[in-house]
C-alpha cells in the first residue's frame, strides 16, 4: 500500500463516518460552504469522486441525482478509487485534471484528498459532529494545495484566506491554517 492509497483510506474513511453519523435532517443544514446545504457538500464529493475515476477508465462521471442515496454513492465511489490505488498500473496511468496531466495517483494524493477532507470539516461543521482531521493528511493536503493558491481562488473556487489565528484561537495548528487557507470561518 503506497502512502497516497494510505491517507486516502483513512480520509474517505473519516468523510464516510461523518456522512453515517449525519442526523435524520442534517443534510438540510447550511454548511460552511456558502450557499451550499450539507447536501450539496456530499453530493459535490461524490461527483469528484466519480469525476477522477472517470479520467482514469472513461466511466459516466455524473452528479448524484435527487433521492440518490449519497451514502451509497460515496460508498462505491471511494472503493473504486482505492482499488484503482491498489492496482500498481491503474494507479499510474497518466490522466488529465484541472492541472495538467499527471498519475492517476498524484491526482488522488493532490486533489482527491485535499477535497474529500476539507469538505469532511464542513459536513462535520454543518451537521454538529466532531470536525477535527486527521492531521497527517491535513499537513499534506496544506503543502499540495499552497502552491495552487491563486488558481484555486477562482469564482466556483476557494474564497479568499481566512484569518487562522482568528479559527483556533491561539497559535493555529495544522487544521486551522488548512481550513482558513480555504476561506472558510469558523
Amino acid at each position: 500500500m503506497s502512502e497516497v492509497s494510505d491517507r486516502y483510506r483513512r480520509v474517505a474513511t473519516g468523510f464516510a463516518a461523518r456522512l453515517e453519523h449525519c442526523p435524520p435532517d442534517g443534510l438540510e443544514a447550511p454548511s460552511p460552504c456558502e450557499g451550499w446545504k450539507a447536501r450539496d457538500v456530499v453530493s459535490h464529493v461524490v461527483h469528484v469522486h466519480r469525476r477522477v475515476v472517470a479520467g482514469l477508465d472513461g466511466s459516466e462521471a455524473s452528479e448524484p441525482q435527487h433521492g440518490e442515496d449519497l451514502a451509497e454513492a460515496f460508498s462505491v465511489a471511494s472503493a473504486a478509487v482505492s482499488a484503482a490505488l491498489d492496482h500498481p498500473q491503474r494507479a499510474s496511468q497518466t490522466v488529465s485534471g484541472l492541472f495538467g496531466a499527471q498519475s492517476f495517483e498524484d491526482l488522488v494524493g493532490r486533489l482527491l484528498c485535499a477535497d474529500t477532507l476539507v469538505h469532511t470539516w464542513d459536513l462535520a461543521r454543518a451537521t454538529g459532529q466532531d470536525d477535527r482531521l486527521d492531521i497527517e493528511a491535513a499537513t499534506k493536503a496544506l503543502e499540495s494545495l499552497i502552491p495552487m493558491d491563486e488558481a484555486m481562488r477562482r469564482p466556483g473556487g476557494f474564497g479568499p484566506r481566512a484569518d487562522a489565528a482568528a479559527l483556533d484561537g491561539a497559535e493555529p495548528d495544522v487544521q486551522a491554517q488548512l481550513i482558513a487557507f480555504t476561506g472558510r470561518h469558523a
